[in-house]
Parts: structure tokens; sequence; C-alpha cells
């Protein structure tokens, strides 16, 4: 029944995306549109040995019961927003062998295969949500993630910019090893590897929207964000921190030049333009105010399960009534984990519209 709902839900959405937008389309600025995206895109569910032994520990970690779809089934479905997060590991092997497998084992199941092609001893950028007990990914490493997505555009010439969201992971977990700081160092191999993937000619820069300005908060709030059939075909990529490591990567980049990724800058500052705002409730007027000067946001229609457990839907109205660009979601297809109708799309079934 599932692989049915799938296979329909694929035909009426190719059809409603591609009907949404094209006569109007050649007057809209990328901040003209709404769309859905993901989550934690590339998670694949803990194993339920685990989850259970988690759970048991601690029942607030219930809010890690989602998964994903593979990246490219995402944007197959009309999703144009996504959100990887990734762990600094230049000498490679850092993260193999979680923990997470010897306590399913210690359960009396056998783990299911986990990095069979040991890829997690490659040096570079790794993807995955917590180290030791939320592991598994459909994309281990940064590099062949940016490429699954490269290749997806390539195969769907014409699609509208897909905006990539990128945590750097490095919390310390008691009982987990220790993560590798995200440094400077760490800062500049994540935007090396997005260059090593994509050409400046596929990416959506901060360069580019800045254009003849001083600066780019300047350019977003005099000229706007490009038209969009201006940047077919492109990524837009932000940097989701705040802090030392926002401040640490515009030291390496100053007012963001050469950047690949955008920063998720407060409003009143130089490099503003894109701002995470992840609760539409709490957030709805600064949200609804930051959209009208002409900033792009991102917000949440639903987090750690919650709204999915109680078929919610008041966040996402107002995530979609705020008039923030970017909604992301655990829930573009229901959850095959436990019970619930919840899904999070637009009207028609699609995951792109006009926004109102």
């Amino acid at each position: 029944m599932k692989t049915i709902y799938l296979l329909i839900s694929l035909v009426l959405t190719a059809f409603f995306v591609n009907t949404t937008l094209p006569e109007q389309k050649e007057n809209l600025k990328m901040t003209d549109i709404q769309v859905i995206g993901s989550h934690n895109s590339y998670k694949v569910a803990i194993e339920k040995p685990l989850f259970e032994y988690l759970f048991q520990k601690n029942p607030a970690l219930s809010g890690l019961e989602y998964d994903h779809i593979p990246l490219s089934g995402q944007l197959d479905l009309g999703l144009r927003s996504l959100e990887l997060d990734v762990f600094h590991d230049p000498m490679g092997g850092h993260y193999s062998n979680p923990k997470g497998l010897e306590i399913v084992k210690a359960a009396g199941t056998e783990p299911k295969p986990f990095d069979v092609e040991e890829k997690l001893k490659i040096p570079g950028l790794k993807v995955f949500h917590i180290q030791e007990i939320d592991f598994r990914s459909h994309q281990l490493v940064f590099k062949e993630a940016l490429e699954e997505l490269k290749s997806w555009s390539d195969a769907n010439e014409g699609h509208n910019p897909i905006i990539i969201t990128i945590n750097t992971k490095d919390s310390e977990i008691p009982d987990t090893r220790k993560p590798l700081p995200f440094d400077a160092e760490a800062l500049k191999n994540l935007n090396a590897e997005i260059l090593a993937v994509f050409s400046k000619e596929r990416i959506v820069t901060p360069d580019l929207v800045r254009g003849d300005f001083g600066t780019l908060e300047e350019a977003v709030l005099e000229q706007g964000w490009p038209v969009l059939n201006k940047v077919q075909n492109r990524f837009l990529f932000v940097l989701d921190e705040g802090g030392e490591k926002m401040e640490t990567y515009l030291k390496s980049f100053p007012n963001l030049e050469g950047a690949a990724l955008f920063v998720n800058q407060e409003e009143g500052n130089p490099t503003a333009a894109f701002r995470i705002l992840n609760n539409p409730v709490e957030n709805f007027e600064q949200i609804k105010k930051l959209v009208s000067l002409g900033y792009m946001v991102r917000t949440r229609a639903d987090a750690d399960t919650k709204e999915a457990r109680e078929n919610d839907y008041s966040r996402f109205e107002k995530a979609k009534a705020s008039g923030a660009q970017i909604i992301t979601t655990d829930y573009y297809l229901p959850s095959t984990l436990f019970k619930s109708d919840f899904k999070v799309s637009f009207e028609n079934n699609s995951y792109e519209r006009i926004r109102e």
C-alpha cells in the first residue's frame, strides 16, 4: 500500500509542481515563492532495538523517531530545500564503528548492515545526526551527497534553486566519542568541498546577490534577490550557525566575498540576507517583517515529532501565513514509524507555490 501511495504521490506532485509557476515565473524573484523542504534530510531511522534502548533511558528521545527517503527521491517529489549535518573528519575513520551497533548486539539482534564500503574511513566531511546513536545516513560522505544533488540537477534541467542549509556538528555528548572541533580549517574545508562539486555558475552565491552594491544586506533591501529564471539549476547554501562559528567563517571570507555559503546573520549587519527562525508561532511577526523587507527566511512546520503525533497543523499554518520562503518538515510523507496521517504539503499535494 505504501508503494502505491508513493507512486501516486510522485505522479501527482510532478504534475502540480510543473504547473504551479510557469506563467508568472518570468517576473518572479526567489523571494516570491514558498517551498517545502526537509529537516535532517539525510536521516535513516534508528533501528528498533537501539531506539527502544534510548527511549527507556530518556523518553524525550522519542523526538528522534523519524526518517527520510533518499535525497534524490525528495527532490523528485518536489521538495526544494534540504538540510545536511556535517562532521569534521580530515583523516577519516574518526566516526567509524559507532557504539549503537554494540547496543543492538547486546539486545540479542544482529545490526542491519552499516558502512559496508567503509566510507567513514574516507578523509573529509561526514553526514549524520548524532555520533554513536543516530548515525545512519543515506549519504555518509558530504562530497557524495553533493554529487548526488548535482546529478539530480543535471537530469532535471530548469528546476528552481534548491536551498541547502548546513549545520556543522561538534557538540560533546556524555558517553559518546568526542567530535573533532569545527574550527576555521573545517569551515574552509566545507567551502572547498562545495566548490569542488559545484562551479560558481551552479550556485547562488553571496557575490552574485550582492552585485555592485557595497554590502549583501544593502543589495537585498534595495534591489532584492535574483529573478527565478536567471538562477535556474542552481543551489543556494547556508551556514546554519551563529556566534563563533559564523564569525570564524566571516573572518575567512570578509563581506562573504568568494564564499559559497550565506550565513544566518541577524538583520542590520552587512552580511545579513538569509535568516533562520525555526518557530513560526513565537517569531511570526518578526518573520513577516523580514520577508516584507526583502530577506529570505527559513522556518519549520514541525519539530521533534510532536505535531505529527498529535496531527497538529497549527504550526504549519503559521509558517505559511508568515510568508517564510522555506518551510521544513519531517513529514512531507506520513510517518512509517508510528501511526499518524500528518503530512505537510501545499494545495494539490505540491511542495512549491507562489508566496501569498
